[in-house]
């Protein structure tokens, strides 16, 4: 099958002319994942000044709201375009969820303006309940002040739950004809498909 023939699938319809200087705000994928769980932000200014050879310095006025530690987790492996040096957000709090419920904790969901980059955890917050401390790496070269309120650390809860996943080997025939009832499905006249039809509100209180 000749896939130039899926060349209609770029839903162009939904984005007004040729997609070119469209919001995010039309990708509710994209905003689902900012939004999701529960956001934590800085309560007060984070000043980072660089040594002459680059090695990053963190100042701010609550001495007990961050803590720098070089060694913990001395053998992760240090992002692209980040100082090696990580820093830690200390907790003054713990989480508890029901039975059967954890966490997931991680850097907030796309936004990439940020001048730090956390680490990924999960945490089984139903059996234990952890303070420690989060930790985060600082872009390389980068200094001035992060202000108060921006976002540092998104908190999603989810089910535990065990998942088994299958593989199945479909004819070609068959993916290209779900590919184009997809297609149809989201060239609709009336644009914004998946947001009337597709997506359902989250809700976290």
């Amino acid at each position: 099958y000749n896939t130039n023939k899926l060349e209609f699938l770029n839903p162009v319809n939904d984005r007004g002319t040729d997609g070119a200087n469209v919001s995010t705000k039309m990708c509710y994928p994209f905003r689902d994942a900012m939004t999701a769980g529960y956001m934590y932000r800085l309560t007060e200014d984070l000043h980072v000044s660089l040594d002459p050879d680059g090695k990053p310095h963190i100042s701010w006025e609550n001495e007990d709201f961050l803590m720098l530690d070089k060694r913990y987790i001395a053998d992760i492996p240090i992002p692209t375009g980040y100082h090696p040096i990580h820093f830690g957000f200390r907790m003054h709090w713990y989480y508890e969820t029901p039975p059967g419920y954890s966490i997931l904790l991680t850097h907030p969901m796309n936004r990439f303006d940020l001048p730090f980059l956390n680490t990924t955890g999960i945490v089984d917050s139903d059996k234990v309940h952890l303070l420690g401390s989060f930790p985060f790496f600082i872009a390389d070269g980068w200094e001035g002040t992060i202000p108060a309120g921006t976002p540092y650390l998104q908190v999603l809860p989810f089910k535990r739950e065990n998942w088994d996943h299958e593989i199945k080997i479909s004819e070609q025939r068959d993916i290209y004809g779900k590919m184009v009832d997809n297609a149809k499905f989201y060239r609709q006249p009336d644009g914004g498909v998946y947001v009337k039809k597709v997506w359902s509100r989250r809700e976290y209180k």
